[in-house]
């Protein structure tokens, strides 16, 4: 009785243990739009970003990224990013499902469904809705936007701290 304590006891300890089945802290991703870029729209659907990658370090003066191309680690200055924009996971393609079952499901709950027709008209009328699903679900995807630019210190240094929550080490010194 004693042993299977002991090893009741063991396997407890190692299985609450919280840092053996910790993973590693992510960053949020972000897209990074710099003032010198040619378009100056503030980081539209259309405009391509400067910089994409993890958030990994918010210093006083300068934001430091795992650049998503490259792989390296980049440092950009506050005062050269115009906008910057936290990116979430994509529902895409949740919505462009949800879009394509909708018609389906109205359809069938307003009777549709005569002579074998019931399907055809729902994929008919489901393609369209699933693209339109799936524009929505992209567009729900983007996360805050930060317009940096011509904004006062205390404004940016406001900013800085919400997105130090969002760093991969958000007590960087």
């Amino acid at each position: 009785m004693k042993k299977l304590i002991a090893l009741f006891l063991v396997f407890s300890i190692i299985g609450l243990y919280g840092n053996l089945y910790a993973k590693e802290r992510r960053g949020a991703n972000v897209e990074i739009y710099k003032t010198n870029s040619k378009t100056k729209m503030g980081g539209t659907p259309w405009e391509t970003p400067n910089i994409k990658g993890e958030l990994i370090a918010v210093k006083e003066s300068s934001l430091l990224l795992l650049d998503s191309d490259s792989g390296a680690d980049v440092s950009i200055d506050i005062g050269d990013i115009r906008v910057i924009i936290i990116m979430k996971k994509s529902k895409a393609l949740i919505g462009a499902g949800i879009g394509f079952v909708a018609p389906a499901a109205v359809m069938a709950a307003m009777g549709a469904y005569i002579d074998g027709l019931y399907a055809a008209w729902s994929v008919i009328i489901g393609f369209p809705s699933a693209v339109l699903g799936a524009i929505i679900g992209g567009a729900l995807s983007r996360g805050n936007t930060y317009q940096i630019a011509g904004k006062s210190d205390a404004e940016i240094k406001k900013i800085l701290e919400d997105l130090r929550k969002k760093a991969r080490v958000p007590d960087f010194q």
